[in-house]
Order: C-alpha cells, then sequence, then structure tokens
C-alpha cells in the first residue's frame, strides 16, 4: 500500500374643479407642474455633468467578485517531480484551509520510523515557500521553518508525535495546517486523530481536524483531548 493511500450560495393626484376659483388654481397648479418637468432633465443633465447617471428603479449589480481564486488552474510544476509520492497539505487561502497535492521524497529506513518520517517530509512541505503558481493563487503558509518532529517518548501513547516547538506555541494557523495535514496521512492514528507534544515533559494530546478548523483556523483551534499513556 502506498504512502498516499495510507495517508491517504405615483399615484396621480386628481384634481377636480368645481366652482369659479377652480380653474386660477389649476393653471397655478399646471405651472409649477411645468416648471417641474423642466427641471427633471436638467437636474439629470447636472448629474450627468458630473458623472452620475441618474436611474428612477433601484439597481442590483450582484454580489461582488471575489479576488481569491484558492483555486491552481493545474497541475504545479514547481512542486511536482518526476519521482516522488503525491501528499496532500493543507495551505491558508482566504484565510482558510486550501488543499494542494504535493510531491515528497522519503528515505527508506525502519518500518518503526515510518509515521515519523512521513510526518517530517510533511512538515517540510508545509514549511517551505509557496511556489510562485501558489502564491499567485493567494496560497500561503503558516508553518515555520525548522519545524521538527521526533517519534513518542518512553511514557507517551505508541501513535505520539512530539514537535520541536509546542503544539501550544505554534499560532492557530500553523497548528491548523499541522493536524489537518497529518490527520489524512500515515502519522494520524486509525481514527484519523492526531496524537501529538512538544520537546518537555507535557503529556501530549489528541487533536481533531474538523470542519470549523478548515474554515476558520485563526479563530477556531483544533478540539484536543489528553491521550492515554503507553
Amino acid at each position: 500500500m502506498s504512502v498516499r493511500d495510507a495517508w491517504g450560495i405615483r399615484a396621480a393626484r386628481a384634481v377636480r374643479t368645481t366652482g369659479a376659483a377652480r380653474p386660477a388654481r389649476a393653471v397655478r397648479r399646471t405651472g409649477r407642474g411645468a416648471r417641474l418637468a423642466l427641471a427633471v432633465p436638467l437636474l439629470a443633465v447636472a448629474l450627468a455633468g458630473c458623472g452620475i447617471r441618474a436611474t428612477e428603479v433601484p439597481t442590483d449589480f450582484g454580489p461582488a467578485p471575489s479576488r481569491v481564486p484558492c483555486a491552481l488552474t493545474g497541475p504545479d510544476d514547481g512542486t511536482q517531480s518526476s519521482r516522488g509520492i503525491l501528499v496532500q497539505v493543507f495551505l491558508l487561502c482566504s484565510s482558510q484551509l486550501a488543499p494542494v497535492d504535493r510531491t515528497v521524497r522519503i528515505e527508506a529506513g525502519p518500518a518503526e520510523t515510518d509515521r515519523v518520517r512521513a510526518a517530517q517530509a510533511l512538515l517540510d512541505e508545509l514549511s517551505a515557500r509557496p511556489s510562485d503558481a501558489e502564491r499567485q493563487a493567494n496560497y500561503s503558509t503558516g508553518v515555520p521553518k525548522g519545524l521538527s518532529v521526533g517519534g513518542p517518548e518512553r511514557a507517551d501513547p505508541a501513535d505520539a508525535l512530539r514537535l520541536s516547538t509546542a503544539p501550544a506555541d505554534l499560532t492557530s494557523y500553523a497548528l491548523a495546517q499541522i493536524i489537518c495535514t497529518f490527520s489524512d496521512s500515515e502519522a494520524a492514528s486509525d481514527d484519523s486523530a492526531v496524537t501529538l507534544g512538544g520537546p518537555g515533559t507535557d503529556a501530549p494530546r489528541r487533536y481533531e481536524c474538523t470542519q470549523d478548523v478548515r474554515d476558520r483556523p485563526g479563530s477556531q483551534t483544533p478540539p484536543s483531548t489528553e491521550a492515554d499513556g503507553a
């Protein structure tokens, strides 16, 4: 089974003319109406001169067009290679998490370190500068460079991973990227949870990648629970 498999919205007013005095009043009203009718086109001309188009009905222009596509138009040659394993990482775009395909190379090693080497390869992709095509599509990353990952400590659960920076010290964006990327990979547990700790002695925690986290990584911290010991 490949690593990818494992990671794998007017009314007009009527004028009644009764009595002798009414005709003269009607004439005066007619004079005012004529002046009003003359003023309307003059007002329209004045508005046009100011660059404003007069309109008699509301105009629905529809929603404003989005300036953030958050989608690549095709394979990104900057992140693809002829040799490697196709993986999916989560980058930031329009304040959300968006999946992007990458290819990674994982050096051969002992089977018991497969999860650690896979997790490190994903971390390297997350912390790498987005390609030109990705930047043009407004992708970015919050994961800092130099972040490394190791296996569990003696008292940790067997599926634990420990980062060189404590999860609590990462930004909510970076932590969400890591958890959601790991949750769809070999670095996750069987239930897609991610058991993650830091470099100290604090017990690791089990994190989940939820839809709220994907939609609002800046305000929604991945929910977590205490992890059972080894």
